[in-house]
């Protein structure tokens, strides 16, 4: 048995010179003349920290400290090279990974990127078989720094084909809140993500229950069949196909069940004037030369209703029963059993048309518009019952979101008055409110 012992000392023995020998190693020597040739094929000042050997687990190569460009676009804390030693006596030389520690990416490194890119061999030309092939690529707590957001930290892992293909990709954020499965398929690359508790990194800041993504990705575009997401007490399916030729093009459809408007409003950075339970069934577009004006070029149209809600800062059946009143039903609030209608967006303008309101005794029909500015102007035809007698009074619109106004037409006002004066408040004033109603709709005069 000694031969065994013999062995195990023998092995010991190879492993100790393995992990002692680089540090006797200097590679710091190389660091000068490898920043001047990566500075100049990439045309962007390069740092690095440290360059070091090492033999075990696997014989590697560790490079720290790296930083691109005059600003520090990219910066790296470390990266380990892991070879194949075999294959450094053959033409083609295999690295089986690349780990990535601590990868900083900003805005402007991913546009340069594309420059960083040597351009594909003309057509017709013998291949050539590559100098360098990669087995794999592992990012730990990479972050990506756009102008407006930050996306990350996360981790990744891309394992690559014999011909540098994109074999499998998976991509998880650090606190697992966001998982995201790429595989290549004939025609592009299969995408399957899921999320809990996510929400979205750039844009409006919508929170996710439960988020469910799948579809296929070419280098025009994307189409996602299935989209599927629990947020805000209710539930959003839909699909979704976008292109990013020539500017950015979406377009799509969804259905919306029970989701709690106020809190959809207030994540979609709108002022919080409605409260219910939101049910619609969205269809939209959008052609925009960059990602950013998406929401001002968007068209939208959808059918809806909301349950059991309020709208905030005006008051309906204020406004509709004192019709001398200056404030305009200011300030109140309106609950309502249910509210319907069919809303347009075009360009940052809501059209709400076929408004129909219902709020025990009260109800309300009519059509509203919203400008960019969130102006808003229409008209609300009201009709309160009481006693089994149901008055009428139409409403113009006015004001803002924040400060919406609500006062009775021209014509309505005048006849009030009218009838208040000759017959006294209470009878005489709904009396004159009627006449003035009359006379309004005979000549086709509608009072601003």
């Amino acid at each position: 048995m000694k031969w065994i012992t013999r062995a195990g000392l023998i092995l010991v023995t190879v492993a100790l010179l393995l992990a002692i020998v680089p540090f006797f190693i200097s590679l710091d020597d190389y660091i000068p003349t490898i920043e001047k040739e990566v500075s100049a094929r990439l045309k962007e000042p390069v740092k690095i920290g440290s360059l070091r050997a090492a033999g075990l687990p696997l014989p590697h190569v560790t490079v720290s400290g790296i930083t691109l460009g005059k600003t520090e676009d990219i910066k790296v804390g470390k990266v380990t090279v892991t070879p194949d030693l075999w294959s450094l006596l053959d033409a083609t030389k295999v690295i089986k990974s690349i780990d990535i520690d601590g990868l900083v990416l900003t805005q402007k490194a991913i546009d340069k990127i594309a420059a960083w890119i040597p351009a594909d061999a003309k057509p017709g030309q013998p291949s050539q078989p590559p100098a360098v092939r990669l087995e794999s690529i592992k990012l730990d707590d990479a972050l990506i720094k756009l102008q407006k957001a930050t996306i990350g930290p996360f981790d990744a892992r891309l394992n690559l084909a014999g011909d540098g293909g994109l074999e499998s990709a998976s991509i998880v954020s650090r606190d697992g809140g966001l998982k995201v499965f790429v595989k290549p398929q004939r025609s592009g690359y299969l995408i399957d993500a899921s999320a809990k508790g996510w929400k979205l990194p750039v844009g409006p800041e919508i929170h996710f229950d439960e988020l469910v993504v799948k579809g296929l990705a070419t280098p025009k575009g994307a189409s996602f069949s299935e989209i599927s997401a629990r947020l805000y007490g209710g539930m959003v399916n839909g699909r979704l196909v976008v292109g990013w030729q020539k500017g950015v093009q979406l377009k799509g459809s969804a259905n919306v069940s029970q989701v709690e408007i106020g809190a959809l409003l207030k994540a979609l950075g709108k002022p919080q004037n409605m409260s219910g339970r939101l049910n619609a069934r969205p269809v939209f577009s959008a052609n925009a030369a960059d990602p950013e004006q998406i929401v001002d070029v968007l068209r939208l149209e959808t059918p809806f209703n909301v349950q059991g809600g309020v709208l905030h800062g005006v008051d309906i059946r204020k406004a509709a029963t004192s019709l001398i009143s200056k404030d305009g039903g200011k300030g109140g609030e309106t609950r309502f059993d249910k509210l319907s209608g069919h809303l347009n967006v075009n360009r940052g303008t809501r059209r709400l048309t076929r408004l129909d309101i219902v709020s025990g005794s009260l109800s309300a029909d009519g059509n509203v518009t919203i400008s960019p500015r969130d102006e808003l102007s229409g008209r609300l035809n009201t009709s309160i019952t009481a006693a089994s007698v149901a008055a009428a009074v139409p409403l113009n619109v006015s004001g803002t979101l924040d400060s919406p106004l609500l006062f009775p037409t021209s014509g309505t006002v005048a006849g009030a008055a009218a009838g208040t004066a000759v017959l006294g408040p209470g009878l005489g004033t709904a009396l004159g409110a009627r006449v003035g109603q009359w006379a309004e709709s005979l000549f086709g005069k509608k009072g601003e």
